[in-house]
């Protein structure tokens, strides 16, 4: 007597339907939840200088102080206000080009231990080329 038989009624089949559907929901709840955060919207006011208005270098180092002090190197926001930190942020987003041109964009309000302290940080990694972005003054303004 045979208690097991082999006819082709009895193969299992793995149906992968019902787990694309589960897979695309998942996709589709994802993207719809995600906050998309774009940093360099960031909003600062710059200070105002007279003078000639230099050429932009190519390919800058750009690292922004915002109004609260915040450093902002290549894009990230570094999360500790130390010099250690801002300086192995810049270190990583620099590499080992020390004569890459460096751009200091510090909003007006920015306490000025703030644009001291990222100052010292660029002068410790040994760059050479810092300039401080600024705007011209508004007509209106005495």
């Amino acid at each position: 007597m045979r208690i097991g038989s082999a006819s082709p009624q009895d193969e299992l089949e793995v149906s992968l339907v019902p787990l694309i559907d589960v897979v695309l929901t998942l996709i589709i709840f994802f993207v719809v939840t995600t906050t998309f955060q774009d940093r360099s919207t960031l909003k600062i006011d710059l200070p105002e200088a007279t003078g000639q208005i230099a050429e932009t270098p190519k390919d800058p180092l750009v690292v922004v102080v915002d109004g609260e002090g915040r450093y902002f190197v290549g894009g990230g926001e570094v999360l500790r206000r130390d010099v250690g930190s801002l300086r192995e942020a810049i270190g990583k987003v620099a590499g080992e080009d020390k004569s890459r041109a460096v751009i200091l964009r510090a909003d007006a309000k920015t306490p000025h231990q703030s644009v001291v302290t990222a100052m010292e940080a660029i002068g410790q990694l040994g760059f050479s080329r810092l300039s401080i972005a600024t705007v011209p003054p508004e007509s209106g303004s005495p």
